[in-house]
């Protein structure tokens, strides 16, 4: 049974209170098609679970199977730059068809994501945020995305709805 290497903390992407009872954490890849279904069982989680529910995302681009990943993760920290992380998180899953420079650049314009700052994250400005939660990865042995942790403990159980939650009731 794999544990999550490196605990959340402050620098991470997280939706939720620091005292709720249960912590998910997805290491994820915003052009994997598992992804971007369980973006969407995530959000029902996030709904059940309410304030019991703390989730994080981190970083855990496939770049040698998906050509977009990396410049998704860079557009996604974009958005973290100027508090727009979440927006851009959701954009992303719900186009995951089109995510083509051209794309993102109509997605930054909807998520609030300047130019100049979308320009910057392309040319590398948070690749060392985004290889922070690659490594992490790595380290915790994640081998796929997505990859699930319930406090800080792997998941390694069916990704449904009905599982999950089973095993969040467990704790």
């Amino acid at each position: 049974m794999s544990t999550l290497y490196l605990p959340v903390s402050a620098i991470d992407h997280v939706q939720g209170a620091s005292d709720a009872p249960v912590t998910l954490v997805e290491y994820g890849d915003f052009q994997c098609p598992y992804c971007g279904a369980m973006h969407q069982v995530i959000k029902e989680i996030q709904r059940v679970m309410g304030a019991k529910l703390r989730f994080v995302f981190r970083h855990f681009p496939l770049t040698e199977l998906h050509e977009h990943a990396l410049r998704a993760a860079r557009f996604a920290e974009a958005g973290a730059a100027v508090d727009r992380f979440w927006e851009a998180h959701d954009i992303l899953f719900d186009n995951q068809a089109d995510l083509s420079d051209g794309a993102l650049e109509q997605y930054a314009r909807l998520a609030g994501i300047p130019g100049p700052e979308l320009a910057a994250a392309f040319e590398g400005a948070h690749d060392a945020r985004i290889q922070r939660d690659y490594t992490s990865g790595v380290r915790s042995d994640v081998q796929g995305t997505p990859t699930l942790f319930i406090n800080e403990v792997r998941h390694d159980g069916a990704h449904d709805i009905e599982t999950l939650l089973a095993a969040m009731q467990r704790i």
